[in-house]
């Protein structure tokens, strides 16, 4: 997949705020502080496009970028910070799971999970819900270069047991080699090839 033209749409936290467009959406989540907008930022090749912070938890919308006018990436709210109010954390699952229940065109997400952490109930309880709905996700070990090609190894090998996945269903990624986009982008060009807007059916 080649990356031509990136366009922020919006925020939203609720689905009468989501865009009206019907073209395939891949959305993004993981734990606070676990590099999910420079893993964005990478794989769209800018920047700084996808906001960063050093300050933890401080996204708390529901982000949309249109990407070659024909795909969308969605940016979904990190969860998990202890320093995030309880009112916001109590908000996180209800606003997320509405978008990924009542969201028409997506077509899967991406899991993003910092290689030197072991998966949190947060992860699990996420995964399982996807599994249960039949929505297809990678899994993403961030922040690889941290770790040496052997610790790498042992480390996929144990979050992919955590996660009930076999280790080649885990991709190893770090914004600052870039090692991992284009598997990423592979992945994510390999779910859509089948997708067809509702308005483009003719039966």
């Amino acid at each position: 997949m080649k990356i031509r033209d990136v366009q922020f749409v919006k925020s939203a936290v609720k689905p009468d705020q989501y865009p009206e467009y019907t073209v395939p959406e891949i959305a993004f989540a993981g734990r606070s502080n676990v590099g999910k907008s420079s893993m964005i930022n990478t794989l769209i090749q800018r920047k700084d496009l996808v906001k960063t912070s050093s300050r933890p938890g401080c996204t708390q919308l529901i982000n949309f970028f249109l990407i070659n006018d024909d795909l969308s990436f969605v940016d979904l709210p990190g969860y998990g910070y202890a320093k995030v109010s309880k009112k916001i954390r109590a908000a996180w699952q209800p606003m997320v799971e509405t978008y990924l229940s009542n969201r028409p065109n997506l077509l899967g997400l991406v899991l993003i999970i910092d290689i030197r952490r072991d998966p949190q109930e947060e992860e699990r309880n996420l995964a399982q819900w996807l599994i249960s709905n039949h929505m297809p996700f990678l899994v993403v070990l961030t922040k690889a270069d941290k770790l040496s090609k052997t610790q790498q190894q042992k480390r996929a090998a144990a979050i992919s047991s955590q996660m009930n996945r076999n280790t080649s269903e885990v991709i190893l990624f770090s914004a600052k080699t870039r090692v991992g986009r284009e598997i990423i982008l592979d992945e994510i060009a390999n779910l859509i090839t089948w997708y067809e807007p509702g308005e483009e059916e003719t039966d």
